[in-house]
């Protein structure tokens, strides 16, 4: 997968993918750090609190200007600094969508299905989803796929084979694969490890 920007992928990806998990405490009100000494210009301010968010990990631009609005900066100020940090590449949300899809499928085996709506979540815009994910081609999603089941087969082992099948089934539907590719790979094991290929049919 060709990246767009030097983002390194381990920054794009320190939370789980659990919205709870992506909290950007942007700190006190502003009045309140004012009072403290902090910047009074609002656009310095901005810049401050886009910055140091950016210091840890990339941010989408909605990422940063809901931040920004919580922190009650002038919404034409904030898209002020955000157009101006996109300008010089502080801010590249397709960057961000193609480190986050690289690193979430090959790290935690995410399907496409997943990947965009983990990126939806982030406020990443649809034409950009689209275009990251579509890297991930349906070839390169089914050997994924197998190699997560190929992880799972033997700690399934003297389960019934009908119980075999729902879990590694269902562990493939949580990661966004689909119903067809699941059942197809989880049988395909099976009957390679011995298991009887005629497994009932079953929806998770």
């Amino acid at each position: 997968m060709t990246r767009r920007s030097g983002w390194p992928v381990e920054s794009a990806v320190e939370d789980s993918g659990d919205p709870g998990a992506d909290r950007m405490d942007s700190g006190p009100p502003f009045s309140s750090r004012a009072e403290k000494g902090a910047p009074r210009d609002p656009a310095e301010q901005a810049r401050s609190i886009c910055l140091r968010l950016l210091t840890g990990m990339p941010r989408t631009r909605k990422q940063l200007a809901d931040a920004l609005y919580k922190r009650e900066i002038p919404e034409e100020v904030a898209e002020e600094v955000l157009a101006r940090f996109e300008e010089v590449g502080l801010i590249d949300d397709a960057a961000f969508a193609d480190a986050w899809v690289e690193s979430r499928h090959h790290g935690r085996g995410l399907a496409r299905r997943a990947l965009a709506q983990e990126l939806r979540t982030k406020g990443v815009d649809s034409a950009v989803i689209e275009d990251a994910v579509g890297q991930l081609d349906a070839d390169q999603e089914e050997d994924t796929a197998r190699e997560l089941v190929a992880r799972k087969l033997r700690a399934s082992r003297g389960l019934e084979r009908d119980k075999r099948l729902r879990r590694l089934a269902g562990m493939l539907a949580r990661k966004g694969y689909s119903e067809g590719l699941a059942l197809r790979v989880v049988r395909r094991a099976l009957e390679e490890e011995g298991e009887d290929p005629e497994l009932p049919e079953h929806h998770f």
